[in-house]
């Protein structure tokens, strides 16, 4: 799997744990992490937001065809080998992961809560991670 963190600060426990766990699936070319801009702080809370871009890997066949009905040929059909919804399942599965929290045709989407208390220190806070996963590419349909 190809990681492209460029985009991405490396704040978020539970993003890096699905990063590993999509790296383990091995259906996943590439994956490109980034910081979503809702990220923020404050004294009592650390809201953490992160959106992962998929594409998967494929597999390529080989089809027979004709031009204007007569002129044999082949063409070379790439088919991905994992979806969004077998995705969803998939990561379902990893005792890390579970379920996301939210799912439609085009992302998925984990709100974890922690909470932190610092050694030394009579208050902790509360670290909320928001990750949405997109595959990359895809085209989304709109409803009229």
């Amino acid at each position: 799997m190809e990681l492209d963190a460029s985009g991405w600060s490396g704040e978020g426990a539970f993003t890096k744990r699905l990063v590993d766990a999509l790296a383990r699936l091995g259906v996943v070319d590439r994956l490109k992490v980034e910081d979503a801009p809702a990220s923020r702080a404050d004294a009592g809370f650390s809201f953490i937001s992160n959106e992962l871009f998929v594409v998967f890997e494929s597999a390529e066949r080989i089809v027979r065809t004709r031009r204007f009905g007569l002129i044999p040929g082949s063409k070379v059909l790439r088919t991905k080998v994992m979806s969004l919804e077998g995705l969803e399942s998939a990561l379902a599965a990893v005792d890390d992961v579970g379920m996301p929290d939210y799912s439609d045709d085009g992302m998925l989407q984990y709100l974890r809560t922690e909470r932190v208390i610092p050694p030394y220190q009579t208050r902790g806070y509360k670290v909320i991670e928001l990750v949405r996963l997109y595959e990359a590419g895809a085209v989304r349909r709109r409803d009229p």
